[in-house]
């Protein structure tokens, strides 16, 4: 599981991060709201422990902005506003929880634990099936019904397709595609995610150079487009 913890206090970034490394959470960190706002919009994490208080872009800002594409990925805001109107603002704003400082650690990564299992289970029964149109994917056994019936789906085309399914209406850049499908260590190349696409375009699209379920943006990526 992958972590972006943005916080400008050296010591509390360090401190949290050792803690949920020892966890076995990957941590990605930035101390500024502009680059962790950069750090989630191209890649891709399960949870953010986001402080308020931060140069160029508070937490306010950055929470507003993800929740206007993001409703899932979990937002916990660590912050040393502990008034009750800065706990309202903060889950107004889109927050999941909100932990004042100073908290002790071991509350901190319960609260952590918690949140990423809560939406991890969330998003495993909300994909078990998926029906667009005239079609329908079931993940639970990789069997699809397209243009020509029923068929089974590689693992790879599964996970891109739930992906879609989760982000639908969403501009998803290639980079996040690749990044949640293959991981981070190895990246194949772009082309590969438009192959993929073809095949999605041959399975449930009636006419392949008009597609209406999976359009292109371009120069950016791809987007799973229902009503």
């Amino acid at each position: 599981m992958r972590i972006l913890l943005v916080e400008d206090e050296k010591t509390i970034l360090d401190v949290v991060k050792l803690n949920l490394e020892l966890e076995n959470y990957e941590v990605i960190t930035a101390n500024n709201g502009r680059k962790a706002l950069s750090l989630y919009q191209e890649q891709k994490f399960d949870l953010i422990l986001l402080d308020l208080m931060l140069p160029e872009m508070d937490g306010f800002q950055i929470c507003n902005q993800i929740r206007q594409t993001d409703q899932l990925t979990p937002i916990m805001m660590l912050t040393a506003m502990n008034t009750a109107p800065d706990r309202v603002s903060g889950l107004k704003a889109g927050a999941n929880d909100y932990l004042t400082k100073p908290f002790s650690l071991e509350e901190l990564v319960l609260r952590v634990q918690k949140l990423i299992n809560r939406n991890s289970s969330f998003q495993n029964k909300e994909f078990e099936f998926f029906e667009f149109g005239n079609h329908y994917v079931n993940f639970s056994t990789y069997e699809a019904k397209g243009n020509k019936g029923i068929f089974n789906l590689t693992r790879s085309e599964s996970i891109m397709l739930k992906l879609f399914f989760k982000y639908k209406n969403k501009v998803l850049p290639r980079q996040k595609i690749i990044q949640a499908i293959w991981g981070y260590d190895t990246y194949p190349s772009t082309r590969t995610i438009d192959n993929f696409i073809l095949n999605f375009r041959k399975y449930f699209e009636e006419n392949t150079r008009k597609p209406e379920w999976f359009q292109s943006v371009r120069g950016v990526g791809y987007k799973f487009v229902t009503q």
